[in-house]
């Protein structure tokens, strides 16, 4: 079960991007990690079109807001990215 949410802050790590190969499909996969402005962190995740939007527009240190859904394990699986 994945819970909604729509946050502010900063990326505060590199910008982490990679290919998956998976059942024969190349995906993008971006990950990096976030701070929100209570200073609490977390990890972000993004695929495909969000990916290549993160990895070409964003970087270190750039403030940000994402709509996205917080999966099982805790990472932001970003839907839409505002900056």
């Amino acid at each position: 079960m994945m819970n909604l949410c729509f946050v502010m802050g900063k990326i505060i790590s590199d910008i982490d991007y990679k290919f998956v190969i998976n059942n024969k499909k190349i995906k993008s996969v971006v990950i990096f990690e976030f701070k929100l402005n209570s200073n609490t962190r977390i990890p972000v995740i993004g695929h495909n079109e969000i990916a290549d939007i993160c990895y070409s527009r964003l970087r270190k240190y750039d403030n940000i807001y994402v709509y996205g859904l917080i999966n099982s394990i805790g990472q932001i699986e970003i839907r839409e990215i505002y900056f």
